[in-house]
């Protein structure tokens, strides 16, 4: 399928605790990210990294919620502000945003962004549901807290800014989850999306998961955001991540849920914007993970063996 990318950098370490994660874009671009998404037949504009002042100079606890802890507050509104305004600029000009993270915080203003101006759905494939918020997150780190910020969960109802007020929860869908907080798994069960466990994935296969996340999340919406954490995939096939969990996706399970998203979207034309995130280099061997970032990225895109 012929389109234009634009690749956005953000490179965030705000929502993390663990630093290096910032220079995830420029790992992810150094593993000939351009030249994988270009052989779809895609044409690649790189926009560059948005400008966003090192943690180190800021002080996380500078602005607080009413009720709860989030760590670097203030910052990543502004992050998310300034991203939000990048996604939907580049889906006026007719181009697909494929956002490089940065920590998975920086999810709020894809979504804010992609959901500006339509209804959509999201898939989420992550080690963990983020769906904390201030009020219910054992460590204040924002990362952990994208999808309930987007759903205006908790504190985060009266936050312009953070809300995605175009995303249907109904057509949120967590795939491969492992590793959930106890209020968070109290809340998820409680709301309207969807989520599928490791569990899931052992019991009745990739292929069969995949498929029905991609059912609910473009059922009646105009697309589909998909967001991937790089610490979705098992530790031994992606050791650059600052929150690793055993028993994750296989290489081979990850080529084939992003080769399916790919199919659906060349039958239906759903996929609307996605990221990459939580590539840490300093983490990371031989630039492995941000390899596997780059490789992804190009069969969500199109990239087939034949």
């Amino acid at each position: 399928m012929t389109r234009d990318v634009r690749i956005i950098g953000a490179p965030s370490d705000y929502g993390a605790n663990r630093r290096g994660v910032d220079m995830g874009p420029s790992a992810i671009r150094y593993a000939d990210l351009a030249a994988g998404i270009e052989v779809t037949g895609a044409t690649v504009h790189d926009a560059g990294d948005l400008a966003v002042p090192r943690a180190e100079e800021r002080d996380p606890d500078r602005e607080q919620p009413t009720v709860g802890k989030a760590k670097f507050l203030r910052e990543t509104r502004e992050v998310s502000r300034t991203l939000a305004d990048a996604v939907a600029d580049s889906l006026a000009d007719g181009e697909f945003p494929l956002v490089l993270g940065g920590d998975h915080s920086i999810a709020i203003g894809s979504l804010a962004g992609t959901a500006r101006d339509a209804e959509v759905g999201a898939v989420w494939f992550d080690a963990h549901g983020d769906f904390n918020t201030p009020e219910t997150s054992p460590s204040g780190n924002v990362h952990g807290m994208p999808v309930a910020a987007a759903l205006g969960k908790g504190s985060f109802a009266d936050a312009t800014w953070a809300r995605a007020d175009g995303l249907r929860e109904e057509n949120v869908v967590f795939v491969g989850l492992r590793d959930i907080d106890e209020h968070e798994r109290e809340a998820i069960n409680e709301s309207d999306v969807t989520a599928f466990t490791m569990s899931d994935i052992d019991e009745r296969g990739i292929s069969t998961v995949v498929e029905e996340a991609l059912d609910v999340a473009s059922a009646g919406v105009d697309g589909v955001h998909v967001s991937f954490d790089l610490d979705w995939l098992d530790p031994n096939e992606a050791p650059g991540v600052g929150t690793p969990v055993r028993g994750g996706a296989t290489y081979r399970e990850a080529h084939w849920a992003l080769e399916a998203v790919a199919n659906r979207d060349a039958e239906d034309g759903i996929l609307r914007s996605m990221e990459l995130v939580e590539v840490n280099p300093i983490l990371d061997q031989s630039n492995r993970t941000a390899e596997m970032a780059a490789e992804l990225a190009a069969s969500a895109l199109g990239k087939r063996i034949l």
